[in-house]
């Protein structure tokens, strides 16, 4: 298992509020890095959402959601601070070096310690829901896709969308006009998604530009040509009649929802509600070192908002360079004024 270099600060979780608490880190002086479970930056924004556009972020009139990630990214790389995906979380330990006691983060591979902790984990590690039908799991990876980060790849192609929430209808809408063609399946005729993004998409079926397959579920999947590395072919059941329906497809992207976990947060003596984390006005956790920020924390007045997060995780960065060096001050005043950026000094 390898060990990674002592920092300042490590932030669990690389979605908008972890992104800002890494560059905060920098500008406060600290050292930080970034720990998520995923594969790529962005959280919820890069995962679910990335083509949507976010209107209440400030500054921004309109933004989509991969571009917000892309500008945060680019905000926090002024410190080089690394980022380490792909790693899920398993522990926290305590250790002591020449400089006195600190924490050791744990994941399955790596070992990294720290000074303090910013958990901005917003919902918890979280995974796409796989497709229940056993005829799908062979070709995960290989045809079935269940995250999109470029619409463009399935330009020219006949793709089947899988599910009835957001995600399933505002893919669905996105990708008409660059697929083929855009056929959606869902079990039941009652949708989770928006109704102005359903309208549209129906909108799309009356036209010829798409189709909708309500009462219909996996079935079957099927190669035509002889090969083994790809599917022509998929059936669909209805889930009354038990008919069947078979569709020329090249694509299939299951839009399930995401099945979230906490993992051993709930084992660090936080104080936990509902699956969140209770913070104070310090965003304190109730472990020593420990803070919080963004769509994990609650309390009194707590508003799931990007911007929320932003504020948390600069109240939480504050804390813990206090927290790591006394002699600093919470309160670092403004970055127009400080001689990090070259201003006059602070």
């Amino acid at each position: 298992m390898a060990t990674h270099p002592i920092v300042d600060i490590t932030i669990i979780g690389g979605g908008p509020t972890g992104l800002f608490a890494s560059f905060y880190a920098g500008m406060r002086g600290a050292t930080a890095q970034v720990v998520d479970a995923l594969a790529q930056l962005g959280g919820q924004l890069t995962a679910l959402y990335p083509e949507k556009y976010i209107f209440d972020v400030a500054g921004f009139p309109q933004i989509l959601a991969k571009d917000l990630v892309k500008q945060l990214v680019d905000q926090q790389a002024r410190w080089n601070f690394p980022a380490h995906l792909g790693q899920r979380v398993v522990g926290l330990e305590e250790g002591e070096d020449a400089d006195g006691k600190h924490l050791v983060l744990v994941t399955e591979t790596d070992r990294f310690p720290t000074r303090a902790i910013v958990v901005a984990a917003g919902i918890g590690a979280f995974s796409p829901r796989r497709l229940p039908q056993a005829c799908a799991e062979p070709w995960y990876g290989r045809g079935i896709f269940d995250v999109v980060t470029d619409p463009d790849a399935y330009a020219g192609q006949r793709v089947l969308i899988i599910g009835g929430g957001d995600s399933a209808f505002d893919w669905a809408t996105q990708l008409v006009g660059k697929a083929s063609h855009v056929a959606l399946a869902h079990r039941t005729d009652r949708f989770r998604a928006h109704g102005a993004t359903v309208s549209e998409f129906e909108a799309h079926v009356a036209a010829g530009r798409a189709s909708l397959h309500t009462f219909h579920e996996l079935h079957e999947i099927q190669c035509h040509d002889g090969r083994d590395d790809r599917f022509t072919h998929v059936v669909l059941r209805q889930t009354k009649t038990k008919e069947t329906l078979p569709l020329e497809v090249d694509v299939v992207l299951p839009m399930l929802g995401f099945v979230s976990d906490l993992g051993t947060l709930t084992e660090w003596g936080l104080r936990l509600e509902k699956d969140e984390i209770v913070v104070n006005s310090q965003m304190e956790t109730g472990r020593d070192g420990v803070y919080a920020a963004g769509d994990i924390t609650t309390y009194p007045g707590k508003l799931k908002l990007i911007a929320s997060g932003f504020s948390e995780a600069a109240i939480a960065v504050n804390q813990a360079v206090h927290h790591i060096y006394p002699e600093k001050k919470v309160t670092p005043g403004h970055s127009s004024n400080l001689a990090i950026f070259g201003q006059k000094d602070d």
